[in-house]
């Protein structure tokens, strides 16, 4: 089995911490010690060989990774030309493998998501590998969900049978339920075989290529090219999610439930679910001195921050900005610096 972790995402609900030139996979959130893809790399290699963790980066971000990963052999950084979401990053990862003739079962896995407990995580990579040998077998990690999150997606999944063809653990998926309401959120969580989807997959290359050329077959095309030509017409392809290209019209899917720690680590309020807070339900990060503050997420880089007589904000300041945002609004961070950024364009232009 061979890890493949994919480096890219803008991380931009942690603006403005996370910023385009150095976004969250490449800052120390969850540790004070390792940045969040230094982590993931970490965890896979305490079972895998150096030969078998490759990372998947575009190449604005190629030096931040040689930096990060210094024992990291160049051969296994599998390069994007630009940033094209998931589907053209796993493509792409299909496509180097069987340009080398390898087809073992892959990993690929986000680079940013908390798991603490690493020999979990490979005990139940390597079911699903035993799984995935299979000709077209997908499989994920199910997460068995603890609150009523409407920031992921849900997957759903067979009920168990006494003659699971893959073992007891690996069951059928049935369907995929898009990022819910809080309403919706709550009945979900109450059915004992929904999942959070974790986002990561695990399966061959020539299952990965197979999938392409039959739902994905202009994307598919332009792998037949080589260099210059491939590159170019890399940049041009869509941005579009793995989910919607290929997995959700999948009839081989199947997932493993899992209990162990997780967190897909989205948003500021994720870090609540890592580190402890105050008395007050208050988390401070720098030179912060709160006064009747009560459930605040507070951030400052350089400056004092005094806070008085606020409840439920995020407050984070950094050389790149401001941000000041309750925490019942923090899913529209996105949306609010992608206008931020589109003003900016356009006072450019």
């Amino acid at each position: 089995m061979k890890a493949v972790i994919m480096a890219g995402g803008k991380g931009t609900r942690f603006w403005p911490r996370s910023t385009a030139d150095k976004p969250k996979q490449f800052l120390a959130l969850t540790s004070e010690y390792a940045t969040m893809l230094q982590m993931t790399y970490d965890r896979f290699r305490s079972a895998l060989s150096v030969e078998d963790v490759y990372v998947a980066v575009s190449e604005n971000y190629l030096s931040i990774v040689r930096e990060q990963l210094p024992a990291l052999p160049v051969e296994q950084l599998i390069i994007e030309p630009e940033q094209r979401d998931t589907a053209p990053c796993i493509a792409l990862t299909a496509d180097f493998f069987m340009k080398r003739n390898l087809d073992d079962v892959i990993v690929t896995a986000p680079s940013d998501q908390y798991i603490p407990d690493a020999d979990e995580l490979m005990e139940a990579l390597r079911i699903a590998e035993a799984a995935a040998k299979d000709t077209g077998v997908v499989v994920t990690l199910g997460i068995v969900p603890t609150r009523a999150e409407t920031g992921y997606g849900y997957i759903e999944a067979a009920e168990a049978t006494a003659d699971e063809k893959y073992g007891s653990r690996v069951k059928e998926v049935t369907a995929f339920i898009e990022k819910p309401s809080k309403e919706k959120a709550e009945i979900l969580i109450q059915s004992s075989n929904i999942y959070w989807n974790s986002g990561i997959f695990i399966w061959r290359p020539s299952t990965i290529a197979g999938y392409m050329e039959r739902y994905q077959p202009q994307m598919w095309r332009i792998f037949r090219q080589e260099g210059a030509a491939l590159q170019e017409a890399y940049r041009q392809l869509p941005k579009l999610s793995i989910d919607y290209a290929i997995i959700e019209k999948l009839e081989l899917l199947y997932t493993i439930p899992i209990e162990f720690t997780w967190d897909d680590v989205g948003t500021w309020t994720s870090l609540e679910r890592v580190f402890e807070t105050d008395d007050d339900g208050n988390m401070m990060f720098g030179r912060i001195y709160p006064l009747s503050t009560r459930r605040s997420i507070v951030y400052s880089e350089q400056q004092k921050v005094v806070v008085i007589g606020v409840e439920d904000l995020i407050i984070v300041s950094t050389g790149e900005g401001l941000l000041i945002c309750h925490k019942s609004e923090e899913q529209n961070v996105k949306q609010a610096i992608e206008a931020m950024n589109s003003d900016q364009e356009d006072r450019e232009a």
